[in-house]
């Protein structure tokens, strides 16, 4: 799968795009990332890529010309989508994640400074993508998450992929506690379930902690699932 970053620093993205499994899975080829500064694209001596708003207000606004020239420089790609970051945009979730690897080859993501970007751009964008509600900096750290959730989906990324079906969210409950080695730590001991061996009762164990934790810390996930109390994760052994 193709991402290509439409970013003013994409230095920003040396350091996580060469480390653990996202550097892994470029390496491999499960993934390419290509970046594009919208700077390289200006006409004027001192490249400038932002302006003062019409109509007055503080802050700068992201110019259009250098942006769009920045968007048509790309290859074509027919399962392509562009998006834009913006705290307007639709909520950033695990399922958002699974359909953009499934339904796109290619992903566009603009990232913005200052104000944003001059409202025109938007005749180039085909989905606004929010983090979370609040105001950041850039649209470059959440265009890292979106990079992370969605790579790590990519076939060959996690070399476990039941790791993967077992995680929070991909069944609409938060995931359930997990220990290891040692037994006991700080007189703090494994529950007794997981030394047991028997794997239906640890099954039967983790769903029940997942819908205790779901209940007390995101009601909400659980107020949109009905799950069987015993019905075992994804990754349970017969």
């Amino acid at each position: 799968m193709r991402f290509d970053l439409v970013t003013l620093f994409p230095e920003f993205f040396t350091s996580p795009l060469t480390t653990g499994l996202m550097g892994r899975a470029i390496a491999r080829g499960i993934a390419e990332v290509h970046c594009t500064n919208p700077r390289d694209f200006t006409t004027d001596k001192h490249r400038k890529v932002d302006d003062e708003p019409y109509g007055g207000g503080v802050g700068m606004v992201m110019k259009p010309e250098p942006i769009v020239a920045a968007l048509n420089s790309l290859p074509p790609c027919d399962r392509s989508e562009t998006i834009y970051f913006s705290p307007q945009g639709q909520p950033m979730t695990q399922e958002l994640f699974r359909e953009l690897v499934r339904d796109r080859d290619r992903l566009i993501l603009l990232c913005g400074h200052y104000e944003g970007v001059d409202e025109r751009v938007m005749g180039w964008v085909d989905r606004e993508i929010s983090l979370g509600d609040f105001v950041l900096t850039c649209g470059e750290i959440p265009a890292l998450a979106l990079l992370n959730g969605t790579i790590r989906l990519l076939p060959g990324t996690v070399g476990k992929t039941a790791s993967i079906a077992a995680d929070s969210f991909e069944d609409g409950l938060l995931d359930y506690p997990h220990y290891t080695r040692p037994p006991v730590f700080e007189g703090l001991e494994v529950p007794p379930v997981l030394l047991s061996g028997n794997h239906q009762a640890i099954a039967t164990w983790r769903r029940q902690q997942q819908l205790d934790r779901t209940r007390s810390r995101r009601p909400d996930l659980l107020a949109r699932h009905d799950p069987s109390p015993t019905a075992p994760p994804p990754d349970a052994q017969p």
